[in-house]
């Protein structure tokens, strides 16, 4: 093979990495404009000024603030008087510090919890290890919402119903079966350091609390940031334990309302504004935690 054929055949080669990569390109930015279009419906609309639920166009033709302060500020039809809070149809703000305190809380329990039992079954080995990791295994393929009636009557029988105690308590309770990434990331953290630890002296629960946990903040912060989004977001629960206890709602629950028959045409608007608020929040939070996070998912810790 001459060079004048060997410089054509990479030149050729050349050219169809080129080409393989410009569809790469393109496939992938189609996919991105189909993912994005409807958060930025959402937000165009959460400042449209005109009513309705929807319109024959894409872009408002008026542009307004009043749907984001319609979520604080609610007034009387008849009067025009701004409205306490306590009367309000649509208390966000009440919705907010629901959501935000029940998620505070299940995250805070269920890091921990999920912590300690991933690091126990990471180091600890005992007669029923193997059959507690395939019964956490198996029972976690099964939706949780299949046990709400149940768990709804215990909770009646305890005296919490419609109480936002009972959401941490259920969104916590089932914590340590989420323990399969931390576990990973915990059996990538070498032994050597442990068995260094007790020859010094230490115990089992300074080794965790000292030696391991500064040294798991990646699978810390991605514990905490997948547990604090479940109670931000959820839905199914909320509205299966608050019913109708207005007050006791948090964002999902009370978004979803205003998008009933008699008020969706009133407030679809406000709803946009409404999820654009509380979609701001977790997005802040996952874009600077993104580096923890992704070691997390990645399993990456001390080698050794």
């Amino acid at each position: 093979m001459t060079n004048t054929d060997s410089k054509a055949m990479q030149s050729g080669y050349a050219s169809k990495k080129k080409a393989v990569n410009t569809l790469v390109y393109i496939i992938l930015t189609v996919m991105v404009l189909i993912w994005i279009f409807p958060i930025v419906y959402l937000v165009m609309q959460s400042f449209r000024g005109e009513p309705g639920i929807s319109t024959s166009y894409l872009i408002p033709k008026q542009w307004t603030f009043d749907n984001y302060i319609r979520l604080f500020v609610e007034t009387d039809p008849k009067t025009g008087a701004v409205l306490p809070m306590d009367e309000m149809r649509f208390p966000y703000l009440r919705w907010i510090l629901n959501t935000l305190l029940v998620a505070v809380l299940s995250c805070v329990i269920s890091t921990l919890i999920i912590l300690m039992v991933s690091y126990a079954l990471s180091r600890l080995r005992f007669k029923s290890r193997k059959m507690l990791l395939n019964m956490g295994l198996i029972l976690g393929m099964f939706p949780g919402f299949m046990s709400m009636a149940a768990v709804y009557a215990i909770m009646e029988i305890f005296g919490l119903k419609q109480q936002l105690i009972a959401l941490v308590i259920v969104y916590s309770a089932g914590a340590g079966l989420g323990y399969q990434v931390a576990k990973g990331f915990f059996d990538t953290i070498p032994r050597s350091l442990d068995e260094a630890a007790k020859i010094d002296g230490a115990t089992r629960n300074q080794i965790f609390w000292v030696i391991i946990l500064p040294l798991s903040k990646p699978i810390i912060v991605y514990t905490a940031l997948t547990t604090f989004i479940g109670p931000w977001t959820d839905y199914i629960f909320v509205s299966y334990f608050m019913k109708d206890n207005k007050d006791n709602w948090t964002v999902a629950l009370g978004l979803w309302n205003m998008l009933g028959n008699q008020t969706m045409a009133d407030w679809f608007t406000v709803f946009c504004a409404g999820a654009v608020l509380i979609a701001i929040p977790i997005t802040i939070l996952f874009v600077i935690m993104q580096r923890f996070y992704v070691a997390g998912v990645t399993g990456g810790a001390v080698k050794g």
